[in-house]
């Protein structure tokens, strides 16, 4: 009875910073394209304040960092009249544009279709500081949308891992070649971000193992542990790294002061562990907490899981596979409903 009463580990407070967690489940930042011309719609509302709880950390799909706060607030307020903290993720998407990279090497066609990815290209050396301009804009308009803080999206191929990964950037510049010069890019952007908002305020999510759009580095846990004790020269409050592959984040966990969130396909007794045995602070989950908007509850209970849909992931529907995946107290109607049917007519 005693191992019954055990708190679980995801299920125990957490001081992130300023901040008070109740728990340690993260809902991970996801890709889901429900928006409108990149302006988030009131179904983005109703999605998030599902996900919900008092104490809990939501960290919010990618936005353009050339975009504006515009559709944002009202999704942010929903949050917080529900007790949650809320973190905005910043990605560089330009506008209208040709896509923008350290290089201008077309992706391959090594299992994707490359036919519907414009052309890369190349940031002269001369441009990137605007750049890290816009990430600071970016970070100052979150901030003033209501947000609690904001993630730097420096994993999964996007911008700042690209120039990161040796695989991908053919650079001759100070943004290329070495491990220093590749890393210096994403590391402006964090002093950019820490200056206009605080150090108290910022997170980074970094995926050195990864390989997303051919986004591969040929030593990751020599870039994983560089970029750790690198950041700890500016104080993040956190940083959120994935584990792809069952690569261990041990030595990164270490080298980073400052709390350590983790990722990469963790089920209940992964996260369980994880915390356990001091390997993270907190465990970020996707697919599960989008198929379980009361994950943290349930987790709790040791209650079983929805089952996610893969095929709904991406649809532009505002409901199918995005906000109709369905509560425990809703799973245990049904379940006693048709108890209540079945026993009734025997």
């Amino acid at each position: 009875m005693a191992s019954l009463l055990k708190p679980h580990p995801l299920i125990t407070p957490y001081k992130l910073g300023k901040f008070q967690l109740s728990h340690r489940v993260v809902l991970a930042p996801l890709t889901r394209q429900r928006s409108w011309n990149n302006v988030p719609q009131p179904h983005a509302i109703l999605y998030y304040s599902q996900r919900t709880s008092k104490g809990g950390l939501l960290i919010a799909e990618a936005t353009g960092v050339s975009d504006t706060a515009q559709g944002l607030k009202p999704i942010v307020d929903a949050v917080h009249a529900k007790g949650g903290i809320f973190f905005l993720r910043l990605g560089f998407q330009p506008n209208g544009q040709a896509p923008i990279s350290c290089t201008d090497k077309p992706l391959t066609s090594n299992g994707i279709d490359v036919d519907q990815f414009s052309p890369p290209r190349r940031l002269t050396t001369d441009e990137i500081p605007q750049v890290v301009k816009d990430f600071r804009l970016a970070a100052r308009n979150a901030i003033e949308a209501g947000f609690d803080g904001v993630e730097i999206h420096g994993a999964h191929g996007f911008l700042l891992d690209q120039f990161m990964k040796d695989q991908v950037n053919d650079r001759t510049d100070k943004y290329g070649g070495s491990l220093e010069n590749r890393c210096r890019f994403a590391l402006e952007v964090v002093e950019a971000v820490v200056d206009e908002i605080g150090a108290d305020k910022v997170g980074i999510r970094l995926s050195p193992f990864a390989a997303y759009a051919e986004a591969g580095d040929s030593n990751p846990k020599a870039l994983g542990l560089y970029m750790a004790e690198s950041l700890n020269k500016y104080g993040l409050l956190y940083c959120h790294m994935v584990d792809e592959c069952a690569h261990s984040l041990l030595p990164m966990r270490k080298a980073f002061n400052g709390t350590f969130l983790v990722a990469g396909g963790y089920d209940r007794e992964d996260g369980n562990n994880a915390v356990a045995e001091n390997r993270a602070d907190l465990v970020a989950y996707g697919r599960w907490f989008l198929a379980n908007p009361d994950l943290p509850k349930r987790f709790g209970l040791n209650a079983p899981l929805n089952k996610y849909n893969r095929e709904t992931f991406y649809t532009p529907d505002p409901v199918v596979g995005y906000t109709d995946y369905p509560f425990l107290e809703d799973t245990e109607l049904i379940i006693n409903a048709f108890k209540y049917y079945y026993f009734s007519n025997l």
